[in-house]
């Protein structure tokens, strides 16, 4: 029997605030670095450490990976999703007309998907093929994956057989870390969540 450990980060709080960013690409902010550092701790037990290439992600896997003596891979396909019309906005400037337009789209992400955005089959598609070539890859490793609360949301949703139409019913905070472990006997794949938005 083999395992592996894949650790999901989310990214730290960005210059401006919280906001649907998608993929516009803001830095963090000063304390979206410091709440990364906090969750990351001391820990020394990544041996990969996997990003999106969006700065709010890709400079701390840098910093981290730096200090820690691992190699950095980027991947475009951990990026978050595009959020076509509400690129940048906030959820009170979303929701000014319409007070319940993100509840909506948290209990149907398909049927009230914002207008322009990233259709959520094509994103669970692309985060899945990367989520397959990690455990493909690095086969009995500790991986760390830096990205984005949508990102985590459907690695989640790959793992345990989730479907992506609820994965944004799952709460994912800033810096929030995710592990889960995938055990192979004879064949046999078994993904477990061992914890959400828990420590190190």
């Amino acid at each position: 029997m083999s395992k592996t450990i894949i650790d999901l980060m989310r990214h730290g709080e960005p210059v401006g605030g919280r906001r649907y960013r998608g993929q516009t690409d803001d830095p963090l902010s000063e304390k979206g670095w410091q709440q990364m550092w906090d969750a990351a701790g001391e820990f020394r037990g990544w041996q990969h450490i996997v990003t999106s290439p969006l700065q709010r992600c890709a400079a701390f896997a840098d910093a981290l990976g730096e200090k820690l003596g691992v190699e950095v891979e980027r991947d475009d396909r951990f990026k978050e999703a595009a959020f076509g019309e509400w690129e940048g906005r906030t959820a009170a400037e979303i929701c000014a007309a319409d007070p319940e337009r993100i509840l909506r789209f948290k209990q149907s992400p398909v049927a009230h998907a914002p207008e322009g955005a990233e259709p959520l089959t094509e994103f669970h598609r692309r985060v899945g093929e990367a989520w397959r070539d990690i455990l493909d890859r690095y086969r009995g490793c500790h991986v760390l994956v830096v990205g984005h609360a949508g990102m985590m949301r459907m690695v989640i949703a790959h793992a345990i057989g989730l479907s992506p139409e609820n994965g944004y019913r799952i709460s994912i905070e800033n810096a929030a870390l995710s592990r889960i472990q995938v055990e192979w006997s004879e064949g046999v794949m078994l993904p477990t969540l061992l914890f959400h938005a828990g420590k190190l």
